[in-house]
This record gives structure tokens, C-alpha cells and sequence, in this order.
């Protein structure tokens, strides 16, 4: 592994989790507010969404905007960098729609068969194993 990897690693990591990617595709058509965010992301609980937004806010992919209302209003946005990782992540969504299908035919062709339960070896907790 060259020395490169480690980084390119950690961010491909960070913007290619389940929640990085629902919150960029939520926040992609325009600035969004928090609790759209929590509606929109299904099984998202409100820490993570937390956690995931400053994340992204850290790594400059969604930027937070405060304006000076009462209750204060924040939304959330993508930068310029978050719009072309969105275009990217359009493109690869696009590739396994167009995919999907191979994919799990040829998931099935190369599934082993299950073993039937009667052949299956039973083995004791003493390490012994008999037929």
C-alpha cells in the first residue's frame, strides 16, 4: 500500500457511509434545515444526524448557515466540492441501476448450494464431530 492510500482511504470512507450519502443527496437540490433533514432520512436518529453534519462541515462538504432570527434558523448546504461529489454519486447510483440485475445473477451463480442440515457435521462442545 503506497503512502498515498491511508488519506485517499479515510475520506472515500467518511463521504461513502449510509448516512454522508442521504444527507449530500437531501441537501443537494438547495439549503435544507436540520429537521427536514430528520424527516427525510429514514432510521437516521437525531445524534448521527448531528454527528454525520458536523463531520461533513468539517471536512468542507456541507456548509452551516445561522441567520439571526428567534428561534435561530440554520440550514445546511453543499459546497462546491459536495456538488461534485453529488454529480459522482448521481453517476454511480446510475451505474448500479443499470447493473443490479447482472449483479445478483451472478451472485447466484457462484452461491455455493446449502448443505442439507442432515448432512451437516454435529459437533460437540469437547471439539468432537460425527455424522
Amino acid at each position: 500500500m503506497n503512502a498515498h492510500a491511508c488519506p485517499v482511504r479515510e475520506v472515500l470512507d467518511r463521504v461513502a457511509g449510509k448516512w454522508s450519502v442521504q444527507i449530500l443527496v437531501a441537501a443537494a437540490q438547495g439549503p435544507v434545515r436540520f429537521t427536514e433533514l430528520e424527516r427525510g432520512i429514514e432510521g437516521i436518529s437525531r445524534r448521527m444526524l448531528t454527528l454525520t453534519l458536523r463531520q461533513l462541515e468539517r471536512d468542507g462538504l456541507v456548509s452551516r448557515t445561522v441567520h439571526p432570527t428567534v428561534p435561530p434558523k440554520v440550514e445546511y448546504a453543499l459546497t462546491p466540492a459536495a456538488e461534485e461529489l453529488y454529480e459522482t454519486l448521481l453517476r454511480l447510483t446510475d451505474w448500479a441501476e443499470r447493473h443490479r440485475v447482472y449483479i445478483a445473477e451472478s451472485r447466484r451463480r457462484t452461491t455455493p448450494p446449502t448443505i442439507p442440515s442432515w448432512w451437516a457435521p454435529s459437533c460437540s462442545v469437547r471439539g468432537g464431530c460425527e455424522r
